[in-house]
């Protein structure tokens, strides 16, 4: 199955979206904020990285700008799950580059439609 990092600093939310993604045979990848998970998609060229917005130094938007901008992960699928459930933060996140926008509490049947759909392309 795919690898998917969970960029996001969120101990609980880590843990379900780990969950989550095991649970349905993917391998996950795991960063606590938005710079440490731009460096380590350079390193890993994960299939798809689910990023939070609200975390310290590197924002989710930051990080997804930099990621979807830079030639050697423009091809990485960033999906944004965050509390920020805004119309103006989902325009925002889409002008970053995202290629979806979920809100927290996600659901299960809604994270995977969505990776799913990134993942096939």
């Amino acid at each position: 199955m795919a690898r998917i990092l969970i960029v996001d600093d969120s101990p609980t939310e880590m843990y379900k979206l780990t969950s989550i993604l095991e649970k349905h045979g993917h391998t996950v990848l795991k960063a606590e904020n938005g710079a440490d998970g731009v460096a380590l998609a350079h390193q890993e060229k994960p299939d798809a990285v689910l990023m939070d917005i609200v975390m310290p130094g590197l924002n989710g938007f930051q990080a997804t700008r930099q990621l979807t901008k830079d030639p050697e992960t423009n091809h990485i699928p960033v999906i944004i799950i965050t509390t920020k459930d805004q119309e103006t933060d989902k325009v925002w996140g889409t002008r970053q580059g995202a290629r979806d926008y979920l809100t927290k509490p996600v659901d299960e049947d809604s994270l995977m439609k969505v990776l799913n759909t990134v993942l096939a392309g």
